[in-house]
């Protein structure tokens, strides 16, 4: 699923006041890396769309087309805990210097193979596997290295602005994904994913990041289990993991089968529909900060899942293009609600010098999640057919909510200040 890919920390915060939203963007190392990242996030968009499209013409079979999500976020059960220790502990530039050439060459090759026709479902699913494992390791350092390249006044403000680029290639990506593949087919747009990565990789290689220490030195092992020491005796870190972990698994059946859903409306359509999930979801975000200060965090999450749980039920009986389209704008304007509230909560949840490693368990249950009810609703979706299994995926939202009631999240003000060691 394309919010499973990507899909971080610092992308779905919510704005601040307009007065201040873009003044990071005079800062020059800021504005060059969020250039760079709209790209590279428009390119991800795309290879997701190709993905999707791709696997719809090699097999119509429910079940893996919902593997395409889960292929790209398996990789979180895996890995998403030693990179966050690896976060905390080594050079953050080199380290995601790495993870993005491991990317450039995942999508490369996956996009030769496509042109000579040489894929195969399985394969499309291991090269899917291969690019989530360098988004995965990439993404708790990738989040970590936003205080170090804006002042610290400028912290929350960088945040939102990650949010807004990562939008706007929501709503552009997709549709421009749909053009490249109805024109030239999915192994282009996974060779323009590729391309995409080159921007990041130049302003990291050229990048001086100012030298912080090590938090700790020693065994990942151990940093590990200092994580997860510390996620065990926090209260404010179980609500916020279980929050996230029941709306995960409920909401991934949507965007998992929405190639099929699509799949009427050509390519095109379905980079169309996925923009204007996009357009949804920064519409929302710019709404947020209003929102917000006419109700609680709480509030808000549970208006917003009401409505996107309603919004999934609708989508598997809306047969017209325009209204498919109405639908998931709005499933988009819930979604980025939701996300920015627990977003928030993660990122606060935790004192700077263990951030890296809490993210991390934060995106293991929110990917994590999305992996398995990509693949539950996959399977559901074979046997029960796509408007009963987005009526029951609407149904588990709604249940989710009288589950979690007593797990209240609180979200304050972002301390963004850089990991050092602690004597």
């Amino acid at each position: 699923m394309a919010e499973a890919v990507k899909t971080s920390i610092l992308r779905s915060a919510p704005l601040p006041n307009a007065a201040s939203a873009w003044v990071p963007l005079g800062e020059p190392l800021f504005r060059s890396l969020w250039v760079a990242a709209v790209i590279s996030y428009t390119g991800t968009w795309m290879q997701n769309v190709g993905a999707g499209w791709l696997m719809t013409q090699l097999t119509m079979s429910p079940l893996m087309v919902g593997l395409v999500q889960a292929a790209m976020t398996l990789p979180v059960f895996l890995v998403i805990l030693p990179a966050g220790a690896l976060a905390d502990m080594v050079d953050r530039r080199r380290f995601l210097l790495i993870t993005q050439g491991w990317m450039v060459l995942a999508s490369g090759a996956l996009g030769i193979m496509t042109l000579f026709h040489m894929v195969t479902p399985w394969v499309l699913l291991g090269f899917t596997f291969l690019l989530g494992l360098g988004s995965v390791m990439n993404d708790p350092a990738w989040q970590a290295i936003t205080p170090e390249i804006v002042s610290p006044q400028q912290h929350a403000p960088a945040v939102a602005l990650n949010s807004v680029g990562f939008n706007v290639a929501r709503a552009v990506g997709p549709a421009l994904g749909g053009m490249v593949i109805a024109a030239a087919g999915s192994g282009v747009a996974f060779l323009l994913n590729a391309a995409s990565f080159f921007g990041v990789i130049f302003f990291l290689y050229r990048w001086k990041r100012p030298h912080f220490e090590h938090v700790e030195t020693g065994r990942v092992t151990d940093a590990m289990l200092t994580g997860l020491r510390y996620v065990r005796g926090a209260p404010l870190v179980r609500s916020v993991l279980i929050r996230t972990g029941a709306f995960s698994l409920a909401a991934s059946s949507l965007l998992a089968l929405l190639p099929i859903l699509a799949r009427p409306h050509g390519a095109r359509g379905y980079g169309l529909l996925l923009g204007s999930f996009g357009l949804g979801a920064l519409a929302g975000a710019a709404v947020l900060p209003r929102v917000r200060s006419r109700l609680s965090v709480d509030g808000l999450v549970m208006f917003a899942i009401l409505v996107f749980a309603a919004g999934t039920a609708a989508a598997g009986r809306v047969q017209s293009f325009g209204w498919l389209g109405v639908v998931l704008f709005t499933c988009g304007t819930a979604w980025i609600g939701i996300l920015a509230c627990l977003n928030v909560a993660a990122q606060t949840m935790s004192p700077p010098y263990l951030r890296a490693r809490a993210l991390s368990m934060y995106l293991l249950v929110l990917q994590g999640g999305m992996a398995i009810g990509s693949a539950t609703w996959g399977a559901l979706a074979t046997r029960f057919g796509i408007p009963t299994t987005l009526l029951c995926s609407a149904l588990a939202l709604v249940a989710g909510l009288f589950a979690v009631r007593h797990y209240r999240l609180t979200a304050q003000e972002l301390e963004l200040a850089p990991a050092v060691v602690r004597d």
